[in-house]
């Protein structure tokens, strides 16, 4: 037994006993290292795995949420603003993929937030969206076809006017020249002046007067109201209407006697039926307004909808960032855990490299190398979550301080990149948002612009209807005179031997002005007409080729515009140079077109001029304009200069952009010189623009002379 003892005193003396002893002691250690090591990784990890698995999918489908409902609530303007059946199923289609992704979103969203509160009202505003969509995407159909039994009627309308205009005109100069003349017809000897010139036949006249002006006034009610914005606003046309219809009824009746009443009859009730039937015009209008109106308030509510999702999105990003950083503190308290046990195992380790530190110091200061090797490469892997801790205040410590800072800032970079990334998508969809609005500004600006330019059209066309038939009354009732002279003379010259020499060269004379006077009455008559007829042609549209005056065309639509001019400012002054080429002769084109070009290119020279001359700028300026025409063996060219301000380089750049225009708001549409443009290339033709800013402005039109509009009705 004592000699077992001493064997075993040496053994624990020996040095490799001490050795293995040291040897242990340094596993157990690293053993114990290792655990917390553990102990501390998987922590992390697990906390790492929450955040990527429920925080992160969380915050991105609540993103997905905001920036697809975002798209839908962007969306819905410009489903309203559709102006045709593609635009509207273009945009629908846009609306789908939207509404797909946005409900893939919240399919992801209600897989973490399901049966939450918050969830319940996203879930709740966005069944409303989309409820306030598909109620949109029905009016708007609608309105679409409203829109066609509105053009329906409009088209019934135009050709019931020019029924009643082929039927009342002829029938009230010949009652006119009848109770006037006697005349019934041509060949039969006149009637007697106290049945012609009677009561009776001065009533038929006046009843068929009133009906022809019911007439116009009726279908310029039905006409104007068309251009109405506020269903309110119907009422008082559709009253004033009504009272239109009761004299036409009345006057109808006085004419039952006449021939024409069974004739009119019927043309009239339609023209009734069309105002005050259950699908008159006015019940379609208000129908209409009602839809826009309806429309207005379902975009209001989704914007309304819109800001409470976007709420509601905000909280639950809230939440999860909650959920993130609990998460982050949950790690933190696990990692200061594993510090103190690495601590307390280092202290040991200390304590016994004091005891041995020969042996010791080299394995502490080795492993702890080690496992600063071990963090960089794992850093230089990706990995910048597990901290650098290492005590100590040596060389080592330093080094694994050094790293720790290029760790955290590392990370700082890492997230700071996210939020930019964040930021950056935020920025561009709120950039989006901005040039949405700015475009559903631009097109309600030329809405309005639009609608103006079609009001002043509808007026301008019914002025032109309404001169046109004093203007045939004027020119008939010269001729009518012309022809009582000549018979005036012929019943002088019966009787010239009983008048003496001096009363017959009076009478003479003054049957000779009176010749003159009813010629120039008949000049003038025709050039009005003239006139009256190009306003009616520009409001109709184009026309056909026909051989055409390029001399006497300028020449007129350039007055037309220097009058035009006049009647705005009574100030303006311009002097006209022409310089026409009198080998010019007549070339097929469409002449309102044409004049449509001559008529903006001069307006715009005159506006030019004038804005020079109220500058004052130049002393003794004169405000000029030169008109040029030539005419080559392929081509002529139409010059068209004036001693304007001139423009710079960027202006003429966007002159023929639809709606650009330099002129004032409400001067000014932007679409003479894009629809001259549009002409002159229909006809084949070309525009060059020669300027020079505060000097002059020229505009050469360049037109084949034979335009491929001809060419191709040939080939047909």
């Amino acid at each position: 037994m004592k000699n077992w003892l001493q064997a075993i005193y040496r053994i624990r003396s020996r040095i490799s006993t001490q050795l293995y002893l040291t040897i242990g002691g340094a596993v157990v250690l690293t053993v114990s290292a290792s655990l917390v090591g553990w102990f501390l990784l998987n922590r992390v990890g697990e906390v790492q795995q929450a955040v990527n698995e429920g925080s992160v999918p969380e915050l991105a489908a609540a993103f997905g949420v905001a920036q697809y409902s975002s798209a839908l609530v962007a969306a819905a303007p410009r489903l309203a603003a559709a102006a045709t059946q593609d635009d509207f199923r273009e945009v629908m289609v846009d609306i789908s993929a939207s509404h797909a992704a946005f409900e893939e979103q919240l399919a992801v969203l209600e897989v973490m937030e399901a049966g939450q509160a918050p969830f319940n009202r996203i879930r709740a505003h966005s069944d409303t969206l989309i409820s306030n969509i598909t109620a949109l995407r029905d009016e708007v159909a609608a309105s679409f076809e409203l829109m066609q039994r509105r053009e329906a009627l409009r088209l019934e309308l135009e050709e019931l006017r020019v029924r009643l205009d082929g039927i009342m005109i002829p029938a009230i100069d010949d009652q006119l020249f009848y109770t006037m003349t006697g005349y019934r017809d041509l060949g039969i000897p006149p009637e007697p002046r106290p049945e012609h010139f009677s009561e009776n036949e001065f009533g038929r006249y006046r009843y068929l007067a009133e009906l022809q002006a019911d007439a116009t006034l009726s279908t310029q009610l039905l006409a104007s109201a068309f251009t109405l914005t506020e269903a309110s606003l119907v009422e008082p046309l559709r009253e004033r209407f009504e009272a239109v219809a009761s004299r036409i009824e009345r006057n109808l009746s006085d004419l039952q006697a006449s021939p024409l009443h069974d004739e009119l009859a019927p043309v009239f009730a339609r023209l009734i039926d069309l105002g005050l039937g259950q699908a008159s015009g006015f019940n379609l209008l208000v129908l209409e307004l009602q839809l826009g109106e309806r429309q207005l308030e379902l975009l209001e509510g989704n914007q309304a909808i819109a800001i409470d999702l976007v709420a509601e999105v905000d909280g639950l990003v809230n939440t999860a960032q909650t959920n993130t950083e609990d998460a982050t503190m949950a790690s933190e308290n696990a990692i200061l855990t594993g510090r103190n046990l690495l601590l307390a195992i280092s202290a040991v380790s200390v304590g016994s490299a004091l005891l041995i530190a020969w042996l010791f110091v080299g394995r502490v200061l080795l492993f702890r190398l080690e496992q600063l090797s071990r963090w960089m490469r794992r850093m230089a892997g990706g990995d910048l979550e597990t901290t650098v801790d290492i005590g100590g205040n040596d060389e080592v410590a330093d080094m694994a301080a050094a790293l720790e800072v290029f760790r955290r800032h590392a990370l700082e970079v890492q997230r700071l990149n996210l939020v930019e990334k964040l930021a950056d998508e935020l920025k561009g969809k709120n950039e989006q948002l901005e040039s949405v609005l700015e475009d559903l500004r631009q097109a309600q600006d030329q809405i309005v612009m639009r609608e103006k330019l079609a009001a002043l059209g509808e007026l301008t066309a019914g002025v032109a209807h309404e001169i046109k038939n004093p203007l045939n009354f004027v020119k008939n009732f010269s001729e009518v005179s012309e022809e009582l002279i000549d018979e005036l003379k012929e019943a002088l010259e019966d009787v010239a031997e009983q008048i003496p020499e001096d009363d017959r060269s009076y009478i003479d004379e003054i049957t000779g002005d009176l010749t003159g006077n009813l010629q120039r009455i008949q000049s003038h008559g025709e050039r009005a007409n003239r006139i009256v007829h190009d306003m009616l042609q520009m409001g109709r549209g184009s026309g056909d080729l026909q051989p055409t005056d390029i001399n006497g065309l300028l020449d007129e639509y350039a007055r037309l515009a220097y009058h035009s001019a006049r009647a705005s400012d009574s100030e303006f002054q311009l002097d006209i140079l022409r310089d026409l080429d009198p080998e010019m002769g007549d070339v097929d084109v469409i002449p309102q077109d044409l004049g449509r070009v001559f008529l903006n290119m001069v307006g715009n020279a005159c506006y030019a001029t004038d804005e020079k001359r109220k500058a004052g700028e130049v002393d003794g300026y004169e405000p000029t304009i030169s008109l040029k025409t030539r005419r080559g063996e392929e081509n002529i060219e139409i010059h068209i200069r004036d001693n304007g301000s001139g423009m710079p380089p960027h202006v003429v750049e966007k002159i023929f952009n639809p709606f650009f225009t330099t002129k004032p708001t409400g001067e000014g549409t932007g679409l003479g010189l894009a629809m001259s443009s549009d002409i002159v290339r229909e006809h084949g033709g070309t525009i060059q623009v020669e300027t020079e800013p505060g000097e002059f402005t020229e505009m050469i039109i360049e037109l084949p002379l034979e335009p491929p509009l001809k060419q191709a009705e040939e080939g047909a």
